[in-house]
């Protein structure tokens, strides 16, 4: 059963909508505090976000931004504004659909329907800045570039980008590559993070992965 986290200040346009998909099958989590928004909508690990643009505080805009830097999940922005400048600004910010209320009850169930079986055919692919990686070749993939990365280097790039914005500590590394956090050469990881930095600068991406002295190393997903 997919979940689904709606992001609606309006309770009861809220609860309107929980009902719709509670009925249609759907697992539905309803935020309504919108002090630390995104912390709550990670907490609760959706598979898909409905997200208004008009809330108190951060936009949904902001939301929607800070949301697909962390690659947490589909998108579908619902809202009463109707410009179409509104539109295409959420869709540059990585928002995967855009629908204006009042909303046809067929039409957004069809619209959440698909968006979440697009995000499921792509299971076992992790996007990162202009290029995908599929987790289990460990292949990167752009427009016009395709390179099977060898196994290390893979799983240290799947690792990061699994936590962008975090600083993954060396130790972590460790015990998820070599399944130890002791008896390992430091500098066996130097030359794999060094190999994989130079794969990377041949995306235009040589200093997105960012050495934090004395803690790991961090994924600039900002970038």
């Amino acid at each position: 059963m997919s979940r689904i986290t709606i992001v609606e200040d309006d309770i009861f346009m809220r609860e309107e909508l929980a009902d719709i998909l509670e009925k249609a099958g759907y697992e539905v989590v309803q935020i309504g505090n919108f002090q630390y928004v995104c912390e709550e909508i990670k907490k609760s690990k959706p598979d898909l976000v409905l997200l208004d643009i008009n809330l108190p505080g951060k936009s949904g805009f902001e939301i929607c931004k800070q949301l697909k830097i962390k690659n947490l999940c589909p998108i579908i922005i619902l809202t009463s504004r109707t410009q179409i400048e509104d539109e295409i600004h959420g869709l540059k910010l990585g928002a995967d659909d855009f629908l204006t209320k009042p909303y046809h009850k067929g039409r957004l169930l069809a619209r959440i329907e698909n968006t979440l079986q697009r995000f499921s055919s792509f299971e076992g692919i992790l996007k990162g800045n202009g290029f995908y990686l599929d987790k289990y070749t460990y292949t990167i993939y752009t427009g016009n570039y395709s390179k099977v990365l060898p196994e290390k280097e893979g799983k240290i790039l799947e690792i990061l980008l699994e936590h962008p914005g975090e600083i993954v500590s060396k130790e972590k590394i460790f015990l998820e590559i070599w399944g130890t956090q002791d008896y390992v050469d430091e500098n066996i990881l130097q030359v794999n993070m060094t190999r994989l930095r130079k794969t990377l600068s041949i995306l235009g991406l040589g200093d997105i992965v960012q050495t934090v002295r004395g803690r790991g190393y961090l994924w600039n997903g900002t970038k």
